[in-house]
Parts: structure tokens; sequence; C-alpha cells
């Protein structure tokens, strides 16, 4: 079993909550200027437009794509911090909320969303770093 060290996991968790803003802010920018050239509707079945346009581009009556971006921000903001049970609590409820607008794009609406996915993958992947992290119990002076 490979033992990460705790800062390599953060900075791959920084990484991926870039990522994660800008998918988030791709899909706000789609959503608030409605261009017309579209890269991620490619066909009926495949794009963005259910989560721009349909039934859950807003949650709550705030724009989908808004929720995503600022829980990126605040993992990131925790990773800068190293403070696990604040990434750890947004990592869940992010993928949490990932999974529920997974489960209603593709079986409820029959869409898939490129960019959804991809945001999907890359708040899972945060959470298996930062469940890594919470489970990696080396002392402080190898940790560097």
């Amino acid at each position: 079993m490979i033992i990460m060290n705790t800062q390599k996991i953060y900075s791959y968790i920084k990484v991926l909550a870039v990522i994660g803003v800008l998918l988030s802010v791709y899909l706000m920018w789609q959503q608030l200027f409605q261009p017309a050239f579209k890269p991620c509707s490619i066909n009926a079945t495949i794009n963005c437009d259910a989560v721009i346009n349909g039934p859950v581009a807003k949650t709550l009556g705030i724009p989908t794509p808004l929720y995503g971006l600022v829980g990126y921000i605040v993992i990131l903001f925790a990773a800068f911090k190293q403070n696990k049970k604040l990434l750890m609590s947004m990592a869940t409820f992010g993928l949490g909320f990932c999974l529920y607008l997974g489960y209603v794009e593709l079986f409820q609406l029959k869409v898939v969303c490129p960019v959804c996915i991809s945001c999907q993958l890359v708040m899972a992947a945060i959470f298996v770093l930062g469940f890594k992290l919470k489970k990696n119990k080396l002392p402080p002076e190898q940790e560097k």
C-alpha cells in the first residue's frame, strides 16, 4: 500500500479544486450569457442544456452551477488552510449533490452533460483524497 504524504495530497486537491472552479465558471457563463457557440451541446442526449436551461438549472432558486463554484472555492480554501474537517464536509456535501444531479440528468431527463460528469469525477477524486487525508496517520516529521 502506497502512503502519500499529506502535502502532496493537499496539492492534488488544490489542482482538482481549481479544475472544478473552471468547470463551474464555464457552466455559469453558459447559463448567464447563452452564447450561440455551445461546445457542450453535441446532440439531444449529450448536452449541457439541462443544467443551463432545463429543470435542474436552478436548485432552490439559485443557479445550480453556483453551488459547484462556491463548493470548489471552499474546498480550495480548506486545502490551503489544511482544514481536513471543512474539506471533508464540503467534499461529502458536494459528492452527494453531484450524485443527485447525475441521477436526475441520467434517469429522469435522459441527458448526459459532459461538463457535469467532469465536475462529478473531480468531486469524487477530491472526496477520495480527503478520505485518504483523514485516514493518513503519519507522524508530523514524515508529512513534509
